[in-house]
């Protein structure tokens, strides 16, 4: 939806009003206008500056908190409008504020739920949407709002913690370079003087060192375009083409340490978003592929897609899974448990439960398994800078001093 800034007349006070609205298009929030007794003399799109649009970002704890209390008040029996208005005045975060008022006027003009919220996909994905049609539909719509609030801390709590594992390494990998670039920049070049003064060749390794301060000295900006191109370069294909999303994608799957991480991260997302859709009733078929979908990985989420034309076909969900690369054992095994005692929701559940807290164990025992080779690395690279600076100093000071 967009927002559109008016200037309307009051029909029973005659007073001239602004305010702004959200709509799907101008006709649309002219529509809006006069159902809520306003006659439009002006409708026009709101064009924020980029300060703007940063303000109007949904955070994950915003909309966390949005559904947690819509859940409470539909289950504590507030009609479904009421409670939209509620959370909305409760709420802190502009831009979800935002979406909240698109939301209450969407369902005030006869929209449903379902549909007021897949009108803005960018904040509410495709479980999150379907699992509130499913609610709908069945009456369970506290139920389902609940179980989206709930797995949605789960998630969060698990990506921070896996990046909570990389800060380490990262802070680290900076120390390093600091380091280097001191030794390099204002040691370096002073051995090589002294060396010069003192009329005497320059060890080998000193003189590699020299020529590499000296490359960098006289180069540094070349390597700062190529470093910020780089980057740059990596963020764009990533973001906007299929081939940097899938690289990045398979990089992460088998990356050193990190690549177990988020094979079980994506196993247990999996797992566990296909026995929220599954317990809520949402068919098998949508379930797996609105599960699949929640994955976030292209490479693991094009293999699972695999899975879905022989279940359509008359195959066990088990059956189907076992199959599939990426997809760790205890998943099908589950599965299959399930399918014999018809609880195939819970057991997924299980197998989700058993791979997050095998995560959580990882997770901590993470930096634990990373410092000593950081601790190597750092002590070669820095070790060689010092043979190259140090060592030679004390051989010319001994050799003054025979």
């Amino acid at each position: 939806m967009k927002r559109f800034n008016y200037k309307a007349k009051d029909k029973q006070t005659g007073k001239i009003v602004k305010g702004s609205i959200q709509a799907d298009t101008e006709r649309s929030a002219g529509k809006l206008l006069i159902d809520q007794g306003l006659i439009p003399q002006s409708v026009s799109e709101e064009n924020g500056s980029i300060f703007d649009k940063l303000n109007q970002r949904v955070t994950n704890k915003d909309r966390i908190m949005f559904t947690r209390q819509l859940a409470t008040l539909i289950g504590a029996g507030l009609p479904l409008s009421a409670s939209l208005r509620t959370v909305a005045d409760q709420t802190q975060g502009k831009g979800m504020k935002t979406i909240a008022e698109g939301i209450i006027t969407a369902v005030e003009s006869g929209k449903s739920l379902y549909e007021a919220f897949s009108a803005n996909p960018k904040v509410f994905n495709g479980v999150y949407v379907a699992l509130i049609q499913a609610g709908e539909k069945s009456g369970t719509l506290d139920i389902a709002l609940k179980r989206l609030a709930d797995q949605e801390e789960k998630d969060a709590a698990m990506i921070g913690k896996i990046r909570g594992a990389l800060v380490y390494p990262a802070i680290i990998l900076c120390v390093i370079i600091a380091v280097l670039a001191f030794m390099l920049v204002a040691v370096v070049p002073e051995v090589e003087h002294l060396y010069d003064d003192m009329k005497k060749p320059l060890p080998e390794l000193t003189k590699a060192l020299v020529q590499i301060s000296q490359f960098f000295a006289e180069y540094w900006w070349l390597i700062l375009i190529i470093t910020v191109g780089a980057l740059g370069s990596g963020i764009y294909l990533v973001k906007n083409t299929k081939t940097g999303r899938h690289a990045l994608d398979n990089f992460k799957l088998h990356a050193p340490i990190f690549g177990g991480l988020f094979k079980k991260l994506y196993v247990s997302r999996f797992s566990r978003t296909a026995e929220m859709m599954l317990a809520t009733g949402v068919p098998m078929i949508d379930s797996i592929t609105i599960s699949i979908g929640a994955i976030n990985n292209v490479v693991v989420e094009d293999e699972y897609k695999k899975s879905l034309d022989p279940i359509k076909s008359g195959k066990n969900l088990s059956e189907a899974l076992k199959e599939r690369n990426y997809m760790l054992p205890l998943v099908h095994q589950m599965a299959s448990i399930g399918e014999q005692s018809g609880k195939i929701d819970e057991m997924l559940g299980k197998a989700a439960q058993v791979y997050e807290n095998e995560l959580d164990e990882q997770i901590n025992n993470i930096s634990t398994m990373i410092e000593p080779i950081l601790m190597v690395i750092m002590a070669g690279l820095i070790g060689v800078v010092v043979g190259g600076t140090l060592l030679p100093i004390y051989s010319l000071v001994n050799s003054v001093s025979v």
